[in-house]
């Protein structure tokens, strides 16, 4: 096989195809190092001498449909200037993995468009395979984030394990990079980050939190300078649980079975955009339901005006809206 179809295919540089065979559905392509590329892997010496070998397999980009795999003995060498035994140095393979770099690439080319299972099935990969290749590359390329240019970040926490295990998240919201991810959901969740920060020297200007009080203490601590924002929908999130408390109250109060009737199930219709409801039946379910009582009606319209200062063109407009 020629050596350039060696390269451009499947990343080898160094070695030279000695033979191709069929087997168990897979393509296997013998190839073993040129006499010339082999050195010490230590020293670079070509002063050396071959002492055994192991047969390694690696997997790598499949040929059509059919899987590849590269089959390769990798030689153990003595070197007489350094004195270094060690296997030779194979270039295409990163550490003791057993699929090619040129195959990683692809996978995380294939992994923005589609599922761990997809690329596994296309692939001819372990869905474990896939996922690895996605952390390496994950840790590789976002593991040390640079903290220095940081302006506006936003904290938030988050559940994982079916909400017996909480996270905390510290993201960029000029780029929309995750820069930092910490255990808990407590003040101390951020104490690493504060200490990398610190480091770097960055100014943050504005900080956006939910309410936790744990959260604003920490910002109020640590980074006293910056303007500290509560986000859109945590503000919105209080005025729909007042909300919801209303509709509760006035549903155990309300005596009459029809008025229940009409109130009842309407909890989705109260709390969602106004402006999203089209559907006519709905529509006429929620002025009904506004009808029937004066409070509730009030709590709704508040709500929705509410809504309404995230919509201004300008900081200014905003607060004219906020205080009427």
């Amino acid at each position: 096989m020629n050596t350039s179809f060696l390269h451009h295919a499947f990343g080898v540089r160094e070695q030279e195809c000695s033979r191709v065979r069929y087997e168990d559905k897979s393509i296997i392509i013998e190839i073993q190092t040129r006499k010339d590329k082999l050195c010490c892997p230590c020293c670079g010496s070509k002063h050396i001498i071959r002492s055994g070998s192991q047969l390694r397999r690696f997997r790598g980009v499949p040929i059509g449909s059919k899987p590849l795999l590269l089959e390769m003995k990798v030689q153990r060498i003595e070197c007489k200037d350094c004195y270094c035994i060690r296997q030779e140095h194979v270039h295409f393979v990163t550490g003791k993995r057993s699929y090619t770099n040129r195959l990683a690439r692809l996978v995380v080319e294939l992994s923005r468009i589609g599922t761990i299972k997809d690329v596994a099935h296309f692939l001819h990969l372990s869905w474990d395979t896939v996922k690895d290749i996605q952390k390496r590359y994950l840790q590789r390329h976002y593991g040390n984030p640079d903290l220095s240019k940081l302006e506006y970040i936003g904290i938030d926490e988050f559940a994982v394990a079916k909400g017996h295990i909480y996270k905390t998240r510290v993201v960029d919201l000029l780029t929309g990079q995750v820069v930092y991810m910490g255990d808990g959901k407590g003040s101390d969740a951020l104490d690493g980050f504060w200490k990398k920060l610190k480091r770097t020297n960055a100014l943050i200007k504005g900080i956006a939190t939910d309410l936790s009080p744990a959260f604003v203490s920490s910002v109020m601590t640590n980074a006293p300078e910056a303007t500290l924002v509560f986000d859109h929908f945590h503000v919105v999130k209080l005025m729909n649980d007042a909300l919801d408390d209303i509709r509760r109250s006035i549903y155990r109060e309300e005596k009459d079975l029809n008025k229940r009737k009409v109130l009842k199930g309407t909890r989705w219709l109260l709390l969602c955009n106004g402006k999203d409801i089209f559907d006519d039946k709905f529509k006429s379910r929620l002025d009904n339901a506004l009808k029937l009582n004066e409070p509730l009606m009030k709590a709704y319209y508040l709500k929705e005006s509410l809504k309404e200062i995230w919509m201004q063109m300008d900081k200014d407009q905003a607060a004219k809206v906020l205080d009427n």
